[in-house]
């Protein structure tokens, strides 16, 4: 089984119509559960990869220069705001795995306290640049449950003997 947010992360970018092969993907972070899985992806040697990939993270000199190359750009290194939309290819597909709580507000419907979420890129700036971008809230969370689902039934058809 794929894990599940890479997983929800490489649909996106097929449903897209993104071109993934020989695409240069740059992937900012390196954690267990994104960066490193999503890499590997994208290396593979399959529709939806066969990319060039490059990992960056926080403490990579010069990470805007890594970035203005991609083709694809994957930001999950968890520091709102970190991708200034400088550091963004004109045309570039952006999927910002980053969901960060940057203070609270009162619900308008409700009256109670919300979380105000802020993701890795810069989305308002970066929307007027990328090709094709996720938002947050609402971009790669939604896909990840997706294939939380999509594992657990693959799952049941192994246990079955159906797969």
């Amino acid at each position: 089984f794929l894990p599940c947010t890479p997983a929800g992360i490489q649909e996106m970018i097929i449903r897209s119509g993104v071109e993934t092969s020989g695409a240069e993907v740059v992937v900012v972070g390196r954690s267990n559960i994104v960066g490193k899985p999503i890499a590997n992806i994208m290396l593979q040697k399959a529709d939806g990869a066969n990319s060039t990939v490059t990992i960056v993270h926080t403490r990579t000199k010069d990470m805007a220069s890594h970035c203005k190359r991609a083709d694809i750009l994957i930001v999950a290194a968890g520091v709102p705001g970190l991708v200034k939309p400088e550091w963004i290819k004109p045309g570039a597909c952006v999927i910002d795995v980053g969901v960060n709580r940057v203070g609270e507000k009162i619900s308008e419907k409700t009256g109670k306290k919300i979380a105000i979420l802020k993701g890795d890129v810069d989305f308002d700036e970066a929307v007027k640049i990328a090709g094709f971008i996720t938002p947050v809230p609402g971009g790669v969370g939604p896909m990840t449950i997706t294939m939380l689902m999509k594992n657990t039934l693959r799952s049941l058809k192994f246990k079955l003997g159906i797969a």
